[in-house]
C-alpha cells in the first residue's frame, strides 16, 4: 500500500466505504461503473490512465471476509469481480523460453495448482497464504493447450509449467469457485442483501 494512502487513512479513518463503482472484468481490465452502468448492469468504461491503473494495482487488497478493494486514499472502494480477484496472462520468456504468468498489474504469479472449470475456463492458485485465485485470460488458451495433456475425460490432465514441474489440472464447477477460494465476487450485492462490509 502506498505511503500516501496510509497517511490518508490515519488522517481520515472513518470515510464510508464505496461499492459498485469499480469492476475487474474477466480479461483483467479495470472498469469505472457510474450510476447508469450500475443501473443497467453494464460493465462500465475501461480505465486507460496508466498512472491510475498503477495506483489501483498497488493498493488492491482483500479484507478479512474475502472482499477485494482498492484503497483510494481514506476511502475503501470495494471491487466487483468479473470472475476471480486476479486475471493472469501466460507468455513464454524471450530469453529462457520458460513459461511465465503475470497478473493484471504485471506482477509475477507463481502457480501452485491449476484447475479446469465446467465452462472451459482455466484457473490457478498461487503459493501465497492465503492462496490467490486467478483466471487465465482467454487469449492465452492456445499457449496453455500446447503445454497441457488433457485426459480422455476432458476434465483433468497435466499442465507442464516447468520441465521439472507438472501441475495436475483439477476439475471444478464455476459456480463453486467463489466459495472454494474464499472471495466475494460482488460486495455490492452483499450490501444490497444487508450484509455490511468490514
Amino acid at each position: 500500500m502506498d505511503d500516501i494512502v496510509k497517511q490518508a487513512l490515519a488522517k481520515w479513518p472513518n470515510v464510508p466505504h464505496c461499492t459498485g463503482w469499480l469492476l475487474l472484468d474477466r480479461r483483467g481490465n479495470w472498469r469505472m461503473r457510474d450510476d447508469a452502468a450500475q443501473a443497467a448492469g453494464a460493465p462500465g468504461e475501461p480505465i486507460r490512465h496508466t498512472a491510475l491503473l498503477g495506483f489501483i494495482n498497488r493498493n488492491y487488497e482483500a479484507d478479512a471476509t474475502g472482499q477485494w478493494f482498492f484503497q483510494n486514499g481514506p476511502q475503501r472502494v470495494y471491487v466487483e469481480l468479473g470472475y476471480t480477484p486476479f486475471v493472469v496472462r501466460l507468455a513464454r520468456d524471450d530469453v529462457s523460453g520458460k513459461l511465465m504468468l503475470t497478473d493484471q498489474g504485471g506482477a509475477a504469479f507463481e502457480p501452485a495448482a491449476a484447475y479446469l472449470d465446467d465452462e472451459g475456463g482455466i484457473l490457478f492458485t498461487d503459493r501465497s497464504t492465503p492462496a490467490r485465485a486467478a483466471v487465465l485470460h482467454d487469449h492465452d488458451l492456445d499457449l496453455f493447450s500446447e503445454h497441457t495433456d488433457l485426459a480422455s475425460d476432458g476434465q483433468s490432465g497435466d499442465f507442464r509449467w516447468r520441465d521439472d514441474e507438472i501441475l495436475k489440472l483439477e476439475p471444478l464447477r464455476k459456480a463453486e469457485v467463489e466459495k472454494r477460494f474464499g472471495f466475494v465476487a460482488s460486495p455490492a450485492a452483499r450490501v444490497a442483501a444487508g450484509t455490511t462490509s468490514s
